[in-house]
């Protein structure tokens, strides 16, 4: 059993089945204390039988009403053990199944920041091994807690009672346990977190590796990546050996206490049986038998310090593990005076805008500096510049995935600091480079983002048309509802690319931003998706972040971007006219245009 500030309001939340658990596990164990003594009482009847105290009639009667007892007793124990289970086992993974949820709905919150830094394979270890961790340490652990102390120290009490000499004796290995459990204990903690970062590490490389498998495949580097795999798999090994090493060592040490006090209590009890039968208190045999079958009731509890020591090592490492998720900050948080904005038209301004990602180093130039410009309502303007020139950081900031100066950034008149993200994200439509796409159907990929009432087949094919990908989807077996596989690994990238794109205008947002987002595709059709969208989005905001001239070439206005700066403002023909970075990427591109088609 752990606690913690991260767990301690589980068990407050599910209290009322560990107190059900708790008490049946009580009651079990009251019960079966009986059982060495109705043993022993009975020993010394038939005793008594053979020398002639009781007739045969009297020991069937005290056998028959023994026989009783011992049966109602084990009705109660395994009534209580069913309940016991019912309620201990059944909280503990009800604990673990809302601290899985809360740790989801906090991983969801963080920002970029906090994937930027962790491995998504690695993370992965957290939601599922020691997750396990801490149910075995508050489901199984909490059953040996009880057990060893309420248990353990009735048993030794009644054998107190029975014999304190012999129960003297006994305290002595148990103190040399207690003194192993702890020092051992404190070793096993440290090497079960280091088994557990090994599997992180892992985990991450397995993940990593079959993600890219089609590039491995491609550079026939599988022999690099068996034989990197060999070696994180070989780490973990270790890792995980020398922790369950200490383990075997510590419940092998235990097995040899145990069993050595219980050839000791076997023979010093003899010796007391024949020191004392002529006494006025003598030790009998009855006494022995109920000595002894204490003492193999003792056995458990004594096994469980082990154990409780080892699961509790290995639920505290991972609990550790697990508040460094559920402890890291929540970076984008709405303001507290927050404006309440019931419709977002589609007027944007940056002003004077400066901004550097959280995780750069001292001395980086920032990814955007002094970015100032407007965007109408209604209008479709084109973002334009080179690779890393800092195009995709003005979508992060749009989507308020990072916290800005006040007031550099305005939605509508308003500054996006004091408008909630949450209304931001719901009227903004992102089609990312990428295209990401989660294995489903197509058809509940492109109604993604739109509520269930409003995600209707026929919507859902209109937008489609609309970015040219309903010929291709119907070709396939079962259509719309073809599943696609991890990150649409099925589909070419051209067509990841107008799946996202339909999934994006079937929400039909106020602002639509396009990052890159026809590059998978070929001339023809970009320009047939390009002039869709100037029909489907008049009076609506759209931005496009190309590198191609041809995508933003009919925009209202295009921003030219590099090195993070505003080179220029305005249309095609004004910048062709004034701006000779631009009039450059114009004439290498109509250069690649004509090689290309040669």
């Amino acid at each position: 059993m752990i606690f913690s500030k991260s767990i301690n309001k589980y068990y407050l939340k599910f209290l009322p089945y560990f107190l059900m658990g708790i008490i049946s596990l009580l009651i079990v164990d009251l019960a079966q204390l009986e059982v060495p003594a109705i043993i022993g009482n009975l020993v010394d009847d038939l005793e008594a039988y053979r020398t002639g105290e009781y007739s045969e009639g009297q020991i069937l009667g005290i056998i028959n009403d023994l026989l009783l007892t011992l049966t109602l007793i084990a009705a109660l124990i395994v009534s209580g053990r069913f309940l016991w289970r019912l309620g201990i086992m059944g909280g503990s993974r009800r604990l673990v199944y809302e601290l899985r949820n809360d740790m989801f709905d906090h991983a969801l919150k963080l920002s970029p920041r906090f994937y930027s830094e962790r491995k998504v394979g690695g993370l992965m270890a957290y939601f599922i091994n020691d997750i396990q961790a801490v149910r075995r340490a508050t489901g199984p652990g909490m059953i040996m807690l009880v057990d060893m102390i309420f248990l353990g120290g009735l048993v030794f009490m009644r054998m107190f009672m029975i014999d304190a000499r012999m129960t003297m004796v006994l305290a002595v290995p148990l103190f040399i346990l207690a003194v192993l459990g702890i020092t051992l204990g404190n070793i096993m903690r440290q090497r079960f977190r280091r088994a557990q970062e090994a599997f992180e590490y892992l985990s991450d490389d397995v993940q990593e590796s079959l993600s890219g498998i089609d590039v491995i495949k491609s550079f026939v580097k599988e022999d690099k990546e068996i034989r990197h795999f060999l070696k994180a798999n070989k780490n973990a090994r270790d890792k995980n050996v020398l922790f369950a090493r200490m383990q075997m060592l510590f419940r092998a040490l235990t097995r040899i206490i145990v069993s050595l006090s219980f050839v000791l209590m076997i023979f010093y009890g003899m010796q007391l049986v024949e020191l004392t039968q002529d006494t006025a208190d003598p030790f009998t045999i009855g006494d022995l038998v109920a000595f002894l079958s204490y003492f193999s009731m003792l056995i458990w509890p004594m096994m469980a310090i082990s154990m409780i020591i080892n699961v509790r090592s290995r639920g505290k490492a991972s609990l550790k593990r697990i508040e460094s998720i559920l402890d890291e900050p929540i970076d984008i948080v709405d303001d507290e005076n927050v404006v309440d904005i019931e419709e977002i038209r589609g007027d944007i301004e940056f002003n004077n805008l400066t901004f550097a990602y959280p995780d750069a180093e001292e001395g980086d130039d920032p990814a955007l500096k002094n970015i100032s410009f407007d965007v109408s309502a209604g209008e479709m303007i084109g973002i334009l510049g080179r690779t890393g020139s800092g195009k995709t950081s003005i979508v992060d900031l749009l989507l308020r995935l990072y916290n800005l100066e006040e007031n550099s950034l305005l939605i509508d008149g308003v500054d996006i600091m004091k408008i909630p993200f949450k209304k931001i994200r719901e009227d903004i439509g992102y089609v990312p480079q990428d295209g990401f796409l989660f294995s489903d159907t197509i058809k509940n990929n492109i109604a993604l983002g739109v509520d269930d009432d409003r995600a209707d087949m026929d919507k859902i094919q209109e937008v489609a048309q609309l970015s040219d990908v309903h010929d291709n989807i119907v070709q396939f077996k079962h259509g719309y509802e073809t599943v696609i596989g991890e990150r649409g690994v099925t589909l070419s990238g051209g067509q990841k690319q107008r799946v996202s794109i339909a999934r994006a205008l079937a929400k039909n947002p106020p602002i639509l931003i396009m990052d890159d987002s026809v590059s998978a595709v070929d001339t023809s059709t970009e320009e047939k998706i390009l002039r869709n969208l100037r029909k489907l989005r008049k009076g609506k905001t759209t931005i496009m972040i190309a590198h191609r001239i041809s995508t933003v070439k009919n925009a209202d206005k295009i921003v030219v971007i590099d090195n993070g700066e505003i080179l220029d403002v305005g249309t095609h023909e004004e910048l062709e006219a004034r701006c000779e970075f631009y009039r450059d990427l114009v004439e290498r591109q109509q250069l690649e245009d004509e090689v290309e088609g040669q």
